[in-house]
């Protein structure tokens, strides 16, 4: 039975696994000691789950578990890694390479380095949001240390070559961060084939928790050793310190164990229903784009642009069906998209889109009931438009 409203904007977050919170549910009243308390049963028993979700998160990406250092979430961890590099890295250099569609932390991060002396190079994207490898190598100097490039753009599901960029980086001995935050638990994901050297991990993009998440860094090859940020304990290998977050932690570690699993399964599944989504609004409708690679994407993503409507109007029209007009973190901006925009989509076209993060718990039925909802209201807009 089809129960409204249907939540459609899984890139924004995703529901819990009812398997996560069942392996949650202990460590807020049980089992709640201090990770670092060593004295007794308590601290013991915390110390254990965090270090077997550490085995877990480590287990999702190819990685030892000593590399993974837990952190609040993914913008956390974007901090950590560019910001700690650039202080960390200094005496080599000043020069750090990203892109124009990064996420804000990462943008913003950057920002932050510019204003204290730091060079930064924003690569932009071709229309189809993938960067131009030649742009990547012309903006290298001796003085880059750290590129940073997002796998899987937040609004329009666009994978960038990760492995191509990661040769590049390892060929010029430069390190390599990815903001990994969208991708990893829905496609395949592994630091040594795709050659990063830091990667960004979030739980509650992959049906876990939200304030929980971790940085990848690694440990030879080359041995990576980013600055902390946060001052303390000495926690977490000395790179973040503060009180762990157990119940977040089991949480992040069982659903990466639970993506492992089923990854391809449900990515399969998440393909097909995008593509029955996408195929059935262009043959119902006219004047309708998608943006972004559709070959290198994420399956679960469909960004599209309807002509002659306003995004806004849409999606209060479609108050029935939780979707996004770009990310959920800029959402309140009434600009048009800066990621539209890159690609060179205008400002009316960026303003009538509309983001379908589809996800693990989405149904046919919702799919099917989507699909003649958007249908109804884009064309009834359109008329409205027609008559003014």
């Amino acid at each position: 039975m089809l129960r409204l409203p249907i939540y459609m904007d899984n890139h924004a977050t995703t529901p819990c696994d009812p398997r996560v919170f069942e392996a949650m549910a202990p460590y807020f009243i049980e089992i709640f000691g201090n990770a670092h308390s060593r004295n007794h049963r308590f601290g013991w028993q915390a110390e254990e789950a965090v270090e077997t979700a550490r085995r877990q998160v480590a287990d999702l990406i190819g990685a030892a578990s000593k590399e993974i250092i837990f952190t609040s979430g993914a913008t956390e961890s974007d901090n950590l890694a560019i910001k700690g590099i650039a202080e960390g890295y200094a005496e080599r250099g000043d020069h750090i390479v990203t892109v124009v569609t990064e996420h804000k932390a990462v943008l913003d991060s950057c920002k932050r380095l510019q204003k204290q002396g730091f060079r930064i190079t924003y690569l932009p994207v071709h229309q189809n949001g993938l960067i131009s490898l030649d742009d990547l190598n012309d903006a290298l100097t001796s003085k880059t240390i750290l590129v940073s490039v997002m796998m899987a753009n937040n609004e329009i599901g666009v994978i960038q070559p990760i492995t191509e960029i990661g040769k590049v980086c390892k060929e010029r001995g430069i390190l390599f961060h990815s903001d990994a935050t969208q991708a990893i638990g829905k496609v395949p994901f592994d630091v040594d084939n795709l050659g990063v050297d830091l990667v960004s991990i979030t739980a509650h993009k992959m049906y876990g928790p939200k304030g929980a998440g971790a940085l990848y860094v690694r440990s030879k090859g080359p041995r990576v050793k980013p600055v902390a940020m946060m001052d303390g304990g000495g926690q977490e290998r000395g790179m973040r310190s503060g009180t762990l977050n157990v119940t977040g932690i089991v949480g992040l570690g069982k659903a990466a164990e639970v993506a492992k699993s089923e990854m391809f399964e449900e990515s399969a599944h998440l393909l097909r229903l995008r593509e029955k989504l996408r195929e059935a609004l262009e043959r119902e409708l006219d004047d309708v784009y998608v943006n972004g690679d559709l070959e290198h994407r994420l399956p679960g993503n469909l960004s599209m642009s309807f002509a002659y409507t306003e995004g806004e109007t849409l999606i209060t029209s479609l108050n029935d069906i939780a979707l996004s007009s770009g990310a959920a973190c800029t959402s309140a901006n009434i600009e048009a998209s800066y990621v539209l925009k890159a690609l060179g989509v205008s400002d009316e076209m960026a303003h009538s889109t509309l983001r379908f993060g589809l996800g693990r718990f989405n149904t046919e039925e919702e799919v099917d009931y989507t699909i003649g909802r958007v249908t109804e209201t884009v064309l009834k807009l359109r008329e409205v438009c027609q008559r003014v």
